[in-house]
């Protein structure tokens, strides 16, 4: 029983030793009354009914400088938020999970970004000119940076009516012989399919489940003890018992350690390329401050630092769009950036339960809102809220 519990503390220790080292806002060049601003900016929103609570973490030059929970975790019971709760992080997991996890692939010599996705999965077709009848082959970087024409989104219901069962694989055939809506590299449409393309490259590559692929390769490494794909499936208590709920179902409950997407949950049953992470602030502080240093915190590495560069550099090809790498830097879709930061080195992404990251390489900041909009109803909405805060963050750097 003794060596028992002196494992246990071994192993405690051993995961804490990854967690971000705290420090207060001045020693890191920020002036702690102005960086306070963004509380009656939080608050205000939650009396607005915009979201029920959320939880914001900023990082500075490395450091977690500011973190705190607002409003409730839970209308029904009423539950108050607090700076642990675990978010489902919808879109964002695009970056988070996805993205990161193809450029260790990208790293390790396993593709090309200029690759054709039919290489990796047979029978994906190309755009065809309506005029000419030209083949364009789709490449892996037009679903990363989503300049390949797939449409954005497209219902389970019709990929069951189509295909005849609610399976991974089903959908991959669907969107394998969907119609390419323009010419890659001539236009931007955000699109979930993109991304859930992605995944499958990914397993077939890897013979390895997305899911499982990310949380060895980065949560575990990074020590994100409060990130993780499938919660409630995989009966992770941990992260259950932290979890805040989205939105409410016809029968009455809310999803709960569920995925909140259709697609994600419905067809891909939570392991997608597009959606399901769950994680916490603390968590994705500890990843913002690997990106912003290269790739490493605390000695512990998931990405290369030519890497990093790589993956949130827009490609010249497409620089009219404003997407790096899986990420976003200047599109229409970037005002959770706000006005201060860098203009076009700033990367970011957003998820529709109502969570954000952005990250600026210039200033060493990084600024994380966690809320969850859909809850109890998909009705809320943090379009400005996210520009606002966004904005005070960067206002309180004085040095």
């Amino acid at each position: 029983m003794k060596k028992f519990v002196l494992s246990l503390i071994a192993i405690f220790f051993a995961l804490s030793s990854f967690a971000i080292e705290r420090k207060a806002p001045q020693e890191e060049g920020m002036d702690p009354e102005r960086l306070s601003k963004v509380d009656e900016i939080i608050n205000a929103s939650i009396e607005n009914k915009e979201i029920p609570g959320a939880v914001l973490a900023v990082v500075r030059n490395g450091n977690l400088v500011y973190l705190k929970a607002y409003g409730n975790k839970s209308v029904d019971p009423v539950e108050p938020m607090t700076e642990n709760t675990v978010f489902d992080l919808a879109s964002c997991s695009k970056v988070v999970g996805t993205t990161i996890s193809m450029m260790q692939l990208l790293e390790r010599g396993c593709y090309r970004l200029t690759d054709r996705v039919d290489m990796y999965i047979p029978g994906f077709e190309p755009y065809v000119d309506p005029e000419t009848g030209e083949k364009v082959h789709i490449r892996i970087v037009d679903l990363l940076t989503h300049s390949s024409g797939l449409p954005s989104y497209v219902a389970p219901e019709v990929v069951i009516k189509a295909c005849g069962k609610d399976d991974p694989d089903s959908l991959m055939s669907y969107i394998c012989k969907m119609k390419r809506e323009f010419r890659p590299t001539t236009d931007f449409q955000y699109s979930c399919l993109n991304f859930i393309t992605l995944q499958n490259i990914l397993q077939n590559i890897t013979s390895e489940k997305l899911c499982d692929y990310a949380q060895k390769n980065i949560f575990d490494v990074l020590g994100m003890t409060h990130t993780a794909y499938n919660p409630k499936l995989n009966n992770n208590e941990q992260i259950m018992k932290l979890v805040a709920p989205t939105e409410k179902q016809p029968d009455g409950k809310y999803l709960l350690g569920e995925v909140h997407d259709p697609l994600a949950r419905v067809m891909n049953h939570g392991n997608s390329g597009n959606a399901g992470v769950f994680s916490n602030a603390e968590d994705l502080a500890i990843l913002a401050a690997a990106l912003m240093n290269g790739g490493e915190v605390d000695g512990k590495r998931i990405l290369g630092k030519l890497t990093v560069e790589t993956m949130i550099r827009v490609p010249e090809e497409v620089k009219q769009l404003g997407r790096s790498l899986g990420w976003d830097n200047y599109s229409p879709y970037a005002s959770n950036n706000g006005n201060l930061f860098h203009p076009t080195m700033t990367f970011g992404h957003t998820g529709y339960t109502g969570t954000s990251i952005i990250i600026d390489p210039v200033s060493k900041t990084s600024v994380i809102l966690l809320a969850h909009r859909v809850h109890p109803a998909d009705k809320g909405s943090v379009v400005r809220l996210r520009a606002l805060v966004a904005n005070v963050v960067a206002g309180s750097i004085v040095e």
